[in-house]
């Protein structure tokens, strides 16, 4: 029995769930709020994963650069890249869902007994100070991302100036990094259970009417991750390698695909690799180290998606946002996706740390689980083409791409 269950792929299990709980949800009625506790025990779970998957990952993704110099010329480019088109593509969720108010209309009490959450009302310069911890380890036990986040950064530059001496230290944040993504897939096969219980509770809570967002949702996801397709990595191959469109996604084509079916990046990262070097014509050192730091740290689709749902989940509880929020959530949704781990779910896990920031409650989770795989089908693809986008554009800075071969992509 527990075999065949778990030869069920995971998203067709969580559709079956979502299906249920909805129907679940309108037999119980308010009763469905008996069941709610498998829910929370999931949103507990999720939450555990956050700190030393960010960390792992992130320490991981910089030492396997190999050396500081290497990190200085190529790294820093190829991080100038990802970190602008995340931003960009937050921004750019930030306002799709400002513009379409998908929330709007959802109106949702909050959790018994709680209140609703102050907006985060420090000063800039205050939110710039605290970015570093003074104890790095209280900050990991409060659950305090940002700080945590730059002490893996230096963390992960110290080891690579240590040389030989650090390379024990890499190995196991590597392994640390691995043993994270698996414990990730683990949480995530409780997705069913979590999703069924707090969709049951949202159906016989809020009634039928308070599920229909998520084609609003649906909708905004692939504009968002169109827009960043077909504008902003064109602007970037065009501008700064100064390459022609056409050919790239001639070239990329089988790494998308993958990326699509299986809404993974670390499933899709040798197929990757495979038409960045063979169609694309970037040279194996550039090629290897970009997009293998970019299926660590690269997620522009998870990005945008990020800044969608918290502004969705703050119009939904009825949350007014300060400047400063939208600060938080530009910061905490572009860290956050370049912590999130290359397997399928990794955005829900991220998504704690950005509703979190902003005071607006995990239970905004329910409403996108149940739809999630559709969505990181998409998100996953945007991911994957902006790895390649940047492999190519750091490939011709450096003068390490046969230009021949990148315009005979359409021979491939």
């Amino acid at each position: 029995m527990f075999r065949s269950w778990f030869r069920i792929p995971l998203w067709k299990r969580v559709l079956v769930a979502l299906a249920l709980g909805v129907v679940a949800g309108i037999a119980l009625g308010e009763d469905a709020q008996s069941i709610k506790w498998i829910g929370d025990l999931f949103i507990r779970a999720i939450k555990m994963l956050v700190v030393p998957l960010i960390f792992f990952s992130l320490v991981s993704g910089i030492t396997a650069v190999g050396d500081v110099g290497r990190l200085g010329k190529v790294g820093g480019k190829a991080m100038l890249l990802f970190m602008t088109t995340a931003i960009v593509a937050v921004s750019l969720g930030m306002g799709l869902s400002a513009l379409v108010q998908p929330g709007t209309g959802l109106t949702i009490a909050l959790p018994a007994g709680t209140d609703v959450p102050p907006p985060p009302d420090q000063s800039l310069v205050a939110m710039i100070i605290s970015l570093v911890p003074e104890n790095p380890i209280m900050a990991m036990a409060q659950g305090a991302i940002l700080p945590v986040i730059v002490f893996a950064v230096l963390f992960g530059v110290a080891i690579l100036v240590s040389g030989k001496d650090g390379a024990p230290i890499a190995r196991a944040m590597n392994s640390g990094s691995v043993v994270m993504q698996n414990m990730t897939i683990f949480v995530m096969e409780l997705t069913p259970f979590g999703v069924f219980a707090l969709i049951a509770w949202v159906a016989g809570t809020f009634g039928f009417d308070a599920l229909l967002p998520l084609g609003k949702l649906v909708a905004l996801n692939y504009v968002g991750c169109g827009l960043i397709l077909l504008v902003v990595y064109p602007l970037i191959l065009r501008f700064i390698a100064r390459l022609p469109v056409r050919d790239f996604y001639r070239g990329i084509v089988d790494a998308q695909a993958v990326a699509f079916s299986t809404a993974s990046s670390n499933a899709a990262l040798p197929v990757t690799l495979r038409c960045v070097e063979r169609n694309l014509g970037v040279s194996n050192s550039i090629a290897s180290f970009t997009v293998a730091l970019g299926a660590t740290i690269n997620m522009n689709g998870t990005a945008m998606y990020l800044g969608v749902i918290a502004l969705f989940g703050a119009q939904a509880y009825g949350i007014e946002l300060t400047w400063m929020s939208y600060v938080m959530i530009a910061l905490t949704a572009t860290l956050g996706a370049i912590g999130a781990a290359g397997v399928p779910g990794s955005g829900l896990v991220m998504m704690s740390l950005v509703l979190t920031s902003i005071g607006v409650p995990l239970e905004t989770i329910a409403f996108v689980a149940g739809i999630n795989h559709l969505l990181d089908m998409m998100r996953t693809m945007t991911n994957v083409t902006g790895d390649a986008t940047v492999a190519v554009a750091v490939g011709r800075m450096a003068g390490e791409i046969d230009v021949a071969e990148y315009r005979s992509a359409d021979d491939v």
